[in-house]
């Protein structure tokens, strides 16, 4: 079995996110970053795949020379290998992305032999736009089923689950096929000591990415207003006995 999965740096969950004076870009000074929440799980999902499987995971991303990074992590937890579609750390549209993702996946696998599984997350924790995945699976004429939350490989078909408001929908899905794979699925693992040493050693070849801009730009980032809570202290010690009672009957506890 050969897998792909792309992955995206984003900025780590619950970090104060500052935007550049020019309001283009977040400012990355004092930022940590880290793979987005779904795709982690994605990573989780084809290392387990291979392990009952066996074959190749080769890991993905497109953006500046420091994502290597999160490819070298991926690499670290289950995948062989990675590739670095090399930009300027800018963002990129969602059709100028699933543009160069696909047309790279084609070069990968006129040169390696096809992919029976490409995954993605079921959409990147900063920009939330569901369409990347989508878009690459369109433009290869593969099918497709995005927000899994159970995926297992049989044969020549991948059998995904996700959840729906009735229950859960089941999807049968000849390979080769690509799958947006949503956070929960499973719990993803951390690096070993054997696996941080064979990341850094690990092949990551840098591509130069092909992909004409599409109809959407960016007009400018904008921070949501920040929101503070107001902590009202009750007092220290018995004394506060009372108060605390009050409060109790307020809310409806007693």
């Amino acid at each position: 079995m050969r897998i792909l999965v792309c992955v995206k740096r984003v900025p780590a969950p619950g970090s104060k996110i500052n935007i550049t004076a020019d309001g283009q870009r977040v400012d990355d000074a004092n930022l940590g970053h880290t793979t987005s929440p779904h795709e982690e799980c994605a990573v989780e999902a084809a290392s387990q795949l291979i392990e009952e499987h066996g074959g190749e995971a080769v890991v993905l991303t497109l953006g500046g020379v420091e994502a290597e990074e999160q490819l070298r992590y991926a690499v670290s937890v289950g995948m062989h290998s990675g590739v670095l579609l090399a930009t300027d750390g800018g963002e990129w549209d969602p059709q100028r992305t699933a543009a160069a993702i696909a047309s790279a996946i084609t070069n990968l696998e006129a040169s390696g032999g096809p992919f029976d599984l490409v995954l993605f997350g079921n959409e990147s924790a900063d920009s939330s736009g569901f369409q990347v995945g989508i878009r690459v699976a369109h433009t290869l004429g593969r099918p497709m089923v995005n927000g899994a939350k159970g995926l297992r490989v049989d044969g020549g078909t991948a059998h995904v689950e996700r959840e729906a408001d009735a229950g859960r929908e089941a999807y049968e899905l000849p390979l080769p096929a690509v799958v947006g794979v949503k956070e929960g699925i499973n719990l993803p693992r951390y690096p070993t000591m054997k696996g941080r040493l064979a990341s850094k050693k690990a092949g990551v070849v840098t591509v130069e990415p092909a992909g004409e801009a599409g109809g959407l730009a960016m007009v400018t980032l904008k921070p949501p207003p920040e929101r503070t809570n107001e902590t009202v202290i009750l007092g220290n010690g018995p004394e506060a006995a009372a108060a605390v009672v009050d409060v109790l009957e307020e809310i409806g506890v007693l």
